[in-house]
């Protein structure tokens, strides 16, 4: 077990926070699922691609990781986001994202957000 993530998932990041739907989608294998709260799962190229290119309320932004835990193929990371929702807002959050990788691309990965639902 290691506590540094692994390129695929540090990868991921770099390209979302930079706004490149087509170099983060091509992290992904083929068949993969994405599953996020408030959206139906994600599913291959095609859905990754609609969610980060229209459906994602956030237009701008960075994430920091500050926990990682590695299981082989299972990666767990903690971070902090802070951006910007399409509709202006300002978005601080702490988040935690799970991925299951295939090589050196990911085949899963659900996310969750620390809110006060419950």
């Amino acid at each position: 077990m290691t506590t540094t993530a692994p390129a695929p998932v540090t990868r991921y990041y770099e390209l979302v926070d930079a706004g490149d739907v087509e170099g983060l989608v091509g992290l992904f294998t083929e068949d993969a699922t994405y599953e996020r709260p408030g959206y139906e799962p994600m599913r291959g190229h095609a859905g990754l691609t609609a969610f980060y290119s229209g459906e994602r309320i956030i237009e701008s932004g960075a994430h920091t990781l500050t926990h990682a835990v590695v299981d082989g193929d299972e990666v767990a990371v903690q971070g902090r986001f802070e951006g910007r929702a399409r509709d202006g807002r300002a978005l601080e959050l702490r988040f935690a994202d799970f991925f299951r990788l295939d090589g050196e691309r990911i085949s899963y990965r659900t996310t969750y957000f620390y809110a006060p639902l419950a």
